[in-house]
């Protein structure tokens, strides 16, 4: 003797079983004394299964082709050969303590574009010499009660870049400093 298996699934969306009593099709909407709903025997269960797989399958290329479109690229300003570098931040100590913060935000404008392509490659070593740069002008020339002197940092900034890059060209622009003062308690 065979064994009959049926493939029983849960609908349950109203819809499906107006449609399903408007159309004729008996004894495969049934219900069930052990659960609430209605459900859908094995062969519409399949075809409803089948259906929904193929949906999925037909859209996956078409969702895979939206997402080679590279995003749009946010950019600062509309020049080719401005780099942006990230704001840099350094801590103020007064009395062995923190005392603020120092926020300098830069970018690099390099016309040459081989040296262009060069300075975006070096950009985490231009960073580095920044950071280091600001945090030893940081712990002897800015003061909390004063504000920092921005044609130093200036300077000082594009002869990091000049030697970091190995030779002149990128003039460094500073776009931002800003001093934030923490209050003592």
């Amino acid at each position: 003797m065979a064994a009959r298996f049926q493939f029983w699934v849960a609908v349950k969306i109203g819809f499906t079983q107006t449609v399903l009593r408007q159309t004729g099709i008996r004894g495969l909407l049934m219900r069930s004394r052990f659960f609430s709903g209605w459900f859908l025997t094995g062969a519409l269960a399949a075809a409803l299964g089948a259906a929904t797989l193929g949906a999925m399958l037909a859209a996956a290329p078409a969702h895979a082709a939206e997402k080679k479109h590279k995003a749009p690229e946010h950019k600062i300003t509309q020049s080719e050969s401005y780099l942006m570098v990230d704001p840099i931040y350094t801590t103020i100590v007064a009395d062995g303590r923190p005392a603020g913060l120092l926020m300098v935000g830069i970018g690099i404008d390099v016309p040459d574009e081989a040296l262009r392509e060069v300075a975006d490659r070096s950009m985490p070593v231009l960073r580095d010499a920044y950071l280091r740069n600001l945090m030893a002008f940081t712990a002897t020339r800015v003061r909390t009660d004063s504000q920092p002197d921005v044609g130093v940092i200036a300077d000082r900034l594009q002869a990091v870049t000049d030697r970091a890059l190995g030779r002149k060209g990128a003039k460094l622009l500073l776009a931002q400093v800003a001093l934030r003062v923490t209050e003592n308690k």
